[in-house]
């Protein structure tokens, strides 16, 4: 008997809930994981190019998600300047800092709720 609890124990432990977490907007995604990344790297690094390097992104791609962000955003989140003496670069918004934040905060808090109900499973 003692054993069989062990066992049923052991296996309850293999079980957890696990979940993604997005961001939808009129377009589809708006933020998620990855493009919530890219634009930390985007505020890090200075340029869309330096980011998407970062993260063995093509230029083209990571170009196309902040095209997108922008796009279904109410105000831009990252600001693009082209080409002169110094080059080009890109930069956060205040929009974009206030939305980063947002999603890690949801980003947290969905994690959380997941453990906490994977406690409460009884597999």
């Amino acid at each position: 008997m003692a054993a069989m609890k062990k066992t049923t124990k052991a296996r309850s432990e293999q079980y957890r809930l696990a979940g993604r977490l997005w961001i939808e907007g009129r377009d589809g995604t708006f933020l998620g994981y990855g493009r919530v990344v890219l634009l930390e790297r985007i505020g890090e690094h200075g340029s869309i190019s330096a980011a998407a390097r970062s993260m063995s992104m093509s230029y083209r791609h990571a170009w196309k998600l902040i095209d997108s962000i922008n796009g279904q955003a109410a105000e831009p989140l990252v600001v693009m300047s082209t080409g002169g003496s110094g080059g080009g670069g890109a930069k956060l918004t205040v929009a974009g800092e206030r939305a980063i934040d947002s999603f890690w905060t949801a980003h947290r808090e969905f994690s959380e709720f997941l453990e906490q109900r994977t406690e409460g499973l009884g597999l």
